[in-house]
């Protein structure tokens, strides 16, 4: 029976911090994305991708707030700029996703699913909002786009300039697991959880509602990994390997670390929030939960044995 990997793709493996998004950019590194995905597939695994849509969703936002000052145009709320979202980055890697495969000879069906997630409406990321999304800017900026609006900012933590940040509260549950499962179990190629999914809190009555929120995709497909039973969970990042000390003299690479090693060095703040912080928690999330061991790389180094930062549970 084949293995099933679950591969969380990083909003910025899309788009570049250094790129403005142009359509050719993010297409190109969509192609480049799924093509790092050959090596699993040719070891017979069976594959869902997530991915983060953090500059994507905050463009699509800016995009809001141009319309409605220059047409006046209805402003969408948070949670359907992050369905909009998923529904561009989704096309965007199945086309490419079925343009790889169509070079290698390989015949597979690839899947987008416009996924929901359960949260709760009285998480306490909503009195504190951490999720960075959108471009950056400069804090004088920052500071009159504050002055007529309610968006927050927060400084960068690796000093790139200041970034609106939203609500990020855990996800409880994944509408459609089952279907998620079964799909790629039949040898589909399923493209899932964009951008962490949807938010939707389930009243008592069954009522779904929506909430303005964007959801971490790192510990949404952690979650999704987990419910599924992944044999494989690879967070897909733009470093090969995880490093405390980033960026100092004394950087080391970490190749293979315990759940209990990782813990305490993110309690010390090696890894900030805005950085490799929700990474290094969701590849805790997984390993815990499933025994199973978590991956940090970057596409680059995906199909190689042994790549990147393994994240296991001690015995």
């Amino acid at each position: 029976m084949k293995k099933l990997a679950v591969v969380a793709f990083g909003g910025n493996a899309l788009l570049r911090g250094n790129e403005v998004g142009t359509i050719e950019q993010q297409e190109k590194n969509t192609y480049d994305a799924c093509k790092s995905l050959l090596g699993l597939i040719n070891s017979d695994y069976n594959i869902i991708i997530t991915h983060g849509n953090g500059p994507q969703v905050g463009n699509i936002l800016l995009k809001n707030e141009a319309g409605f000052n220059e047409f006046k145009l209805p402003k969408m709320p948070l949670d359907v700029c992050v369905a909009d979202s998923q529904g561009q980055i989704g096309y965007m890697i199945e086309r490419s996703m079925r343009n790889v495969l169509k070079e290698e000879g390989i015949d597979k069906n690839v899947v987008v699913i416009v996924s929901q997630v359960f949260v709760d409406k009285n998480d306490p990321a909503f009195e504190n909002p951490t999720k960075p999304i959108g471009p950056f800017y400069l804090k004088e900026e920052a500071d009159l786009i504050t002055k007529s609006s309610k968006w927050v900012f927060k400084k960068d933590s690796k000093n790139r300039g200041w970034r609106r940040v939203v609500a990020s509260p855990i996800p409880l549950g994944i509408m459609n697991t089952p279907v998620i499962k079964k799909l790629a179990e039949e040898g589909n190629i399923v493209i899932a959880v964009g951008g962490g999914g949807i938010p939707i809190y389930l009243h008592k009555n069954g009522y779904h509602e929506a909430i303005e929120a964007v959801i971490d995709k790192d510990l949404a497909s952690a979650f999704l990994a987990k419910e599924i039973d992944a044999d494989n969970f690879y967070i897909v990042t733009d470093v090969p390997k995880v490093c405390i000390n980033f960026n100092t003299p004394s950087e080391q690479k970490l190749d293979r670390i315990s759940v209990a090693e990782v813990k305490k060095l993110l309690h010390e703040g090696q890894f900030p929030y805005g950085s490799m912080g929700p990474k290094v928690k969701a590849a805790i999330l997984f390993a815990e939960s499933s025994g199973k061991e978590a991956v940090i790389t970057n596409q680059e180094e995906l199909e190689l044995d042994n790549c990147g930062t393994r994240i296991y549970k001690s015995n």
